[in-house]
């Protein structure tokens, strides 16, 4: 595709992506609350059909986030085409890899909560067991949350050299990614919970929002030349 086509996609899939996103959020709250392990697992099996859909939604956002990277690395490759690639392929983990391994413990958790006698099973093999995929649903966005800062840094960074956007623009979106890169795995290791955890994402929607719209109608600059 041109530049001017991946600039459309692009914008298309920032919007898109952030709908979805919320639109997950809504569906899978409270799918799997309670105190205990016993309530949590009797919750999973009440809202069978709400976590089914949620897990829908999470195939259509990593069709979305894989095809964001793919239109971001052919806006920014040709200013430099290594780092766009270690930029794609960050984003490949994010929005490819890590979901499959989410995916594939929501799975596991939603069967051994709808499978016949399960709240009757032996409780010293089947809650351990339960309480790590849990667990896993609490880790993957994490971690796949870091890999897309990390190659939203290195994208908005691409964009703020080539000067392909606004300079104000692509300097909110280099905060925003960093902040992110740094925040993450402290809250992956612990050491930041809390409403802190939410409130670091604020940079990164008043960035995505505005480049969205801002790519369906301007698109990018052209390539500077040497």
């Amino acid at each position: 595709m041109t530049r001017r086509n991946n600039a459309r996609v692009a914008g298309a899939t920032f919007l898109l992506y952030i709908v979805v996103g919320i639109t997950q959020m809504v569906v899978g709250s409270g799918s799997t609350s309670g105190d205990t392990t016993a309530q949590r697992l009797a919750s999973v099996a009440a809202h069978a059909s709400q976590i089914r859909m949620n897990l829908l939604l999470t195939f259509v956002i990593s069709i979305i986030a894989l095809t964001l990277a793919v239109t971001l690395y052919g806006i920014t490759r040709d200013e430099d085409r290594e780092l766009s690639a270690l930029a794609l392929i960050c984003r490949v983990i994010e929005g490819g890899v890590t979901p499959v391994i989410s995916m594939f413990g929501t799975l596991s958790l939603l069967s051994l909560a709808t499978s016949p006698g399960a709240t009757a099973s032996d409780v010293a093999t089947t809650y351990p067991v339960v309480d790590f995929l849990l667990g896993m649903d609490r880790w993957p966005p994490i971690v796949a949350g870091t890999f897309f800062a990390i190659g939203s840094t290195i994208f908005t960074y691409l964009m703020l050299r080539g000067r392909m956007i606004p300079v104000s623009l692509a300097w909110l979106g280099v905060f925003a990614s960093l902040l992110l890169v740094i925040a993450l795995p402290l809250q992956l290791v612990g050491i930041l919970s809390g409403l802190a955890t939410q409130l670091m994402w604020i940079p990164m929607a008043a960035f995505e929002i505005p480049l969205g719209v801002w790519l369906i109608v301007k698109g990018v600059a052209p390539v500077r030349s040497a």
